[in-house]
């Protein structure tokens, strides 16, 4: 049916090949929008008015029989109409006054009006046929090409497009592309064949009788066939839904931890939807024949195509998402986190390129032209390709970053100036989640180009610290303490002994200075901060054991005699205080 001894923390950047690639695609997918717009522009371009000659080469069928769809559309619509005059023209051997020579008109229009009225009765007959348990193929089955469907087994000229009963056998009701008039008009009419079958075909006494009885009818059918079909489509949804949501509580009862049972979660996810997609099927196979009004089935039949797709729509979406979901969740449990961002781009590709399927089908059965929307489309080309540029580098940055991977989700990584842990590998953007716990979104295009630096990359943890001592501390004590330093570390199992040094690095402004650097046998941030921490006190316990103090930032001053500090003598005064005049000032204020 119709996404040695330098700090670990490592650095990448994108692949500079993988960058001329990005931007190379951009480009070129800019390029090709470009033509193709210009293209359609072109197209566009008013044309000269064509010419009498050319109008006469190229006539219009107005009764839209250029296709076996179309010319069964248009015939159901002039039955449902009642316009039988109308509905006869879509007979073999039927009159059609435009196709007529331009000479003897009396004679010809009289010719056309006997045809039209045998037309019509042929109509009535065929109405009464279908809905005498007759039946038409749906109409996203009908072929919509001009020359019909030619891998049918038919003669390339013939297309079969329904059947009706007559007496004990099934007749084909058969179309023929004829070409009509002096213009050679090619249409697709109901074959001489057929037209003979119907001559010959008799209503029973009662269909007769039912004919004869007006029924209150609604778009050309009786109200009571619409409230037939529409209950015999519930009935059918309703069984299956029932019968879908009794094997869901059988399985519940049958499988004890169903939760995590990947057989229940493929069946608890396809069963509703698959539900109503085998609804529509059974409908199309039980309306298909029943004895109702034809027009009522065929406007219903293709709601139940439309029905069929998004059911099968609905069916694939969550299928796409449990086995996503699942492949995930194996993914996460064997820390192959790169993987699991993979998947989770996959699905969001499948599920959109399943979108635009649906909609393609959806848009089909209600008889859009899907061929002509698409080449439409490149009107917009130079829209796409100057604004939408953009959203196919974010797109392009996508892959580069699942090809190259300089980050997974998960990381901890450094990106520009925007620190946090990696959540997301998206289409369009990438999210981090900042030590603020706020979620930050980079577009991928730009996150392609940036330097990237991945914390979460790292195989090992520098330990890398400055001990300062007090300048109490004389050069054997400094010894004894860089020895018992040594040892510390050569004894720790997790410090990789090739990199560990103790070292006596120079003399600083209040304090000895010694350097302690090592890097931590662990991938684990968590794990390196309890192993500094051992570390770290194991250093304090050896000081305070060789009895050496840690020295803090100190300054002494050395003040003589006569109040300098810095080692000169200070200027005397020799002004003799006035003590008379300080006192009359005094008791001036």
């Amino acid at each position: 049916m119709g996404f040695g001894a330098i700090p670990q923390e490592t650095t990448m950047k994108s692949n500079p090949i993988c960058s001329i690639l990005r931007r190379f695609l951009v480009h070129a997918v800019a390029v090709m929008a470009l033509l193709v717009g210009a293209t359609v522009a072109q197209a566009q371009l008013p044309t000269p008015e064509p010419s009498e000659t050319a109008q006469t080469e190229a006539p219009v069928d107005t009764f839209e029989r250029q296709t076996p769809r179309s010319s069964v559309t248009a015939l159901l619509n002039a039955l449902a109409a009642e316009d039988y005059e109308r509905a006869a023209r879509y007979f073999a051997g039927t009159p059609d006054p435009a196709t007529l020579p331009l000479d003897n008109e009396g004679s010809q229009a009289t010719d056309a009006s006997e045809g039209l009225a045998q037309g019509a009765d042929l109509a009535r007959k065929l109405k009464l046929a279908l809905d005498s348990g007759g039946m038409l193929r749906p109409f996203a089955v009908l072929s919509n090409a001009p020359d019909g469907d030619l891998e049918d087994g038919l003669d390339p000229l013939l297309e079969q497009v329904g059947t009706f009963q007559l007496e004990d056998s099934e007749q084909p009701i058969i179309l023929q592309r004829v070409a009509v008039g002096e213009r050679d008009l090619l249409q697709w009419r109901i074959s001489p064949e057929t037209v003979s079958a119907l001559k010959d075909w008799t209503p029973s006494p009662e269909v007769a009788e039912q004919n004869e009885e007006k029924a209150i009818e609604v778009a050309g059918a009786p109200v009571l066939d619409w409230l037939l079909l529409i209950g015999v489509a519930v009935a059918l949804f309703a069984a299956l839904r029932l019968l879908a949501a009794a094997i869901i509580l059988v399985l519940r009862r049958l499988i004890p931890e169903h939760s995590s049972s990947t057989v229940f979660r493929l069946i608890h996810a396809a069963l509703p939807p698959l539900a109503l997609y085998v609804a529509t099927i059974a409908f199309f196979y039980v309306a298909g024949t029943m004895e109702a009004s034809i027009i009522a089935r065929q406007q219903l039949l293709r709601g139940a195509g439309i029905a069929a797709w998004l059911s099968l729509g609905w069916f694939l979406f969550r299928l796409i998402d449990a086995v996503a979901r699942m492949a995930s969740e194996r993914m996460n449990r064997a820390e192959r986190r790169q993987a699991a961002s993979v998947i989770t781009l996959l699905r969001r590709i499948a599920k959109l390129t399943l979108l635009v399927m649906i909609f393609i089908g959806v848009l089909d059965t209600f008889g859009v032209d899907v061929t002509t929307g698409i080449a439409a489309l490149g009107i917009g080309g130079l829209a796409l390709a100057l604004g939408a540029q953009k959203t196919i580098e974010n797109l392009v940055g996508s892959v580069t970053i699942i090809g190259d991977h300089p980050v997974q989700v998960g990381d901890a990584a450094q990106i520009g100036d925007t620190f946090g842990t990696v959540e997301d590998v998206g289409m369009r953007s990438t999210r981090v989640r900042t030590i603020n716990r706020t979620l930050v979104t980079i577009p991928n295009g730009f996150l392609a180009g940036e330097k990237i630096e991945n914390f979460s990359a790292r195989d090992q943890f520098l330990f890398k610290h400055v001990v300062g001592v007090s300048y109490d501390t004389d050069a054997e004590k400094m010894s004894e303490v860089l020895a018992a330093f040594r040892t510390i570390l050569a004894e720790n199992d997790h410090v990789l002994e090739e990199d560990a040094r103790a070292r006596f690095i120079g003399f600083g402004e209040s304090a000895l200075n010694i350097e302690i650097f090592a890097y931590f046998r662990t991938a684990s941030f968590a794990e390196s901060l309890e192993m500094q921490e051992v570390l770290l006190l194991a250093l304090m316990r050896k000081l305070k054991e060789l009895d050496v103090e840690i020295a803090f930032p100190t300054r002494t001053l050395h003040i003589d005699a006569y109040g300098s500090a810095n080692g000169r003598s200070a200027p005397i005064s020799t002004a003799r205080p006035n003590q008379e005049g300080n006192k009359e000032n005094d008791g001036e204020m």
